[in-house]
């Protein structure tokens, strides 16, 4: 009636409680994750160039960006007018950095995203530009 196998896992559970406990109290306590953990990304407006690559190498086609003549005609080039990125749809490749000259976009080590509704997952340039925390050690 009580195989091997029921004493085997008895075993092993007796085992574990010998171990040190690894649960962590989330969210009281901050989870430290990894250091290459790609997480939301960080932008920068002012070092974006509009060069639209990021948005051309992303699989899932989740940024916008759009960019307007420069009002400075003494200056070449665009000006940023709109980037969004949908978190809805985001993998969190970190192609969209790799690919970026200007390092305008920066993986961070955050990845709390949780919402109520699908509304707030769309984040546009000045949320990105205040998901300033936790900005990945070689990103400085």
């Amino acid at each position: 009636m009580w195989g091997t196998g029921f004493f085997k896992g008895l075993g092993f559970i007796l085992k574990q409680l010998k171990e040190k406990k690894i649960t962590s109290q989330y969210p009281d306590e901050p989870v430290i994750m990894p250091d290459r953990f790609r997480g939301i990304q960080h932008f920068i407006p002012e070092k974006c160039i509009v060069c639209n690559q990021c948005a051309k190498i992303c699989p899932t086609g989740c940024i916008t960006l759009t960019g307007k003549p420069n009002p400075d005609p003494e200056k070449k080039g665009k000006v940023i007018d709109t980037y969004d990125i949908n978190f809805e749809l985001c993998i969190l490749c970190d192609l969209c950095t790799e690919v970026c000259p200007t390092d305008a976009i920066v993986m961070t080590n955050n990845f709390e995203l949780a919402t109520y509704t699908r509304d707030n997952t769309l984040k546009d340039r000045i949320w990105l530009d205040k998901n300033n925390i936790n900005v990945r050690e070689e990103n400085h």
